[in-house]
């Protein structure tokens, strides 16, 4: 197993088995609330939350968003993720193809995934630091090529890649290389960042640079930091590690700030996403697209159909949103009444 794969493996066991004492810092979702309506004058099964990405019609705003592990578990989770993208009509986006690309561990990541899911809208996933070596544009190019892809996620993660023991260190002249990548494929590039969050001026380069859509990916959801203290070598990276768990910018607010600076670039909501009102109230904050990640990772390691019955649920939550908003689609629950708790 190469040191890349098991550090996959690593996330995964930590993420889906081991608590953590570590600080936690809130999504900020809880500081807003619905005006409930008491008259909705709706059918409730006739509430719309169908939306479109990139040309594609989705039956629901929700993105499966990007989780990895090691490569033989991996392979299972993807699987299971794609049929039931496939089934709910929802888009997915893959984790990072780094270990795929540069070894045998496919994990998964080849066009037998697209063939689980023919339909839906399928984005490949590369890091920063990936795309700013020498080889960034060929990575890219294959990573989508590969999957059959509909998109690139480019994920940000200097925080993460910070305390990891052996992680990429130099970070200069990443946004040039995201504008060269934007450039050279024929596929729309998305930029997330992994649970700190995206500020309005990195927004602002990364619009100028060309990005089609960006994943807010939040504070509030799984801290990398603690991921990589629980790893940690020493005694020395795990308290510098630790010192960062609650380091970053609440998904909310995130999300808040960058709709009102940009407020015609599409947003995904993602970071601590856990359940389909804050689903909702994303929707309202800005968001074109809601992910989820780690929430859905147990089901994800199980089978497809615990993934869908998962998803049900999200979906059902914000299908009861919408009616006790009094919204008939999305678009109408973009206008409904969100107030601001005091503190």
């Amino acid at each position: 197993m190469t040191s890349l794969t098991q550090r996959k493996n690593d996330h995964l066991d930590i993420v889906l088995n081991r608590a953590t004492s570590a600080k936690k810092i809130s999504t900020g979702f809880e500081k807003w609330r619905f005006e409930h309506c008491a008259l909705p004058e709706l059918n409730l099964d006739e509430i719309d939350l169908s939306t479109s990405l990139f040309g594609r019609r989705l039956n629901a705003p929700l993105l499966i968003s990007s989780m990895t592990g090691g490569a033989r578990r991996a392979t299972a989770i993807n699987q299971h993720l794609a049929e039931a993208a496939q089934a709910l009509g929802l888009a997915m986006g893959v984790g990072s193809q780094r270990v795929a690309l540069e070894s045998d561990e496919n994990q998964g990541l080849t066009r037998a995934l697209r063939a689980y899911a023919p339909d839906i809208v399928l984005m490949a996933n590369l890091g920063a630091a990936q795309i700013a070596a020498k080889q960034g544009i060929d990575y890219a190019r294959r990573a989508v090529e590969s999957l059959g892809a509909d998109a690139l996620i480019i994920h940000l993660n200097p925080l993460q890649e910070a305390l990891q023991h052996g992680g990429d260190r130099n970070w200069c002249g990443v946004i040039n290389a995201i504008e060269k990548t934007v450039a050279a494929l024929s596929v729309p590039v998305v930029i997330k960042e992994v649970g700190s969050g995206l500020s309005v001026s990195v927004a602002h380069q990364l619009a100028q640079a060309g990005v089609a859509m960006l994943d807010v990916a939040g504070a509030g959801g799984t801290s990398w930091a603690a991921v990589e203290g629980e790893r940690a070598v020493s005694a020395h990276d795990r308290a510098v590690a630790m010192a960062f768990t609650d380091w970053g910018i609440p998904t909310a607010t995130a999300l808040h700030d960058l709709h009102q600076a940009l407020p015609t670039m599409p947003l995904i909501a993602s970071g601590g996403i856990a359940n389909g009102i804050d689903a909702a109230k994303a929707i309202r904050l800005g968001a074109s697209l809601v992910g989820q990640a780690a929430g859905v990772l147990h089901s994800a390691t199980a089978s497809s159909e615990a993934v869908v019955d998962h998803f049900k649920v999200i979906i059902d939550q914000l299908r009861v949103a919408c009616f006790c908003t009094g919204s008939a689609s999305l678009s109408q629950l973009r206008e409904a009444r969100l107030v601001a708790q005091e503190p």
